[in-house]
């Protein structure tokens, strides 16, 4: 299975697979049809403290994918994990500005277990 993380406002592209939104809010000034975003499993994203917790400052991100860990280890995450890696091959879409430092990167290495 491969898994991939990219930009929401990139253009889709052939290899991308089932192209999947974790984020919370869908992107600003982007139309679902320029987006083409298969599934948005919301109860994936981190939840509304941890995103405030991790945008207030200097915050470790190493530190934040461990509090993501930690949520996703509930047992609607777990199930919703299952269904995603079921899916095959994907592209994991963020808004964030920094993809490599966000939550996509920690869900396409949870899915990839």
């Amino acid at each position: 299975m491969s898994i991939r993380v990219r930009r929401v406002y990139e253009p889709p592209e052939p290899e991308d697979g089932v192209r999947v939104l974790v984020d919370r809010l869908w992107p600003r000034g982007l139309s679902k049809e320029a987006a083409r975003v298969d599934e948005w499993p919301k109860a994936l994203t981190p939840s509304t403290e941890l995103r405030r917790w991790y945008h207030a400052g200097e915050r470790s991100y190493e530190e934040f994918a461990r509090r993501y860990e930690a949520e996703l280890a509930a047992p609607e995450a777990a199930e919703l994990l299952e269904r995603l890696r079921a899916l095959g091959d994907m592209t994991l879409l963020t808004a964030s500005k920094s993809p490599e430092r966000s939550h996509a990167t920690v869900l396409a290495r949870l899915l990839q277990e």
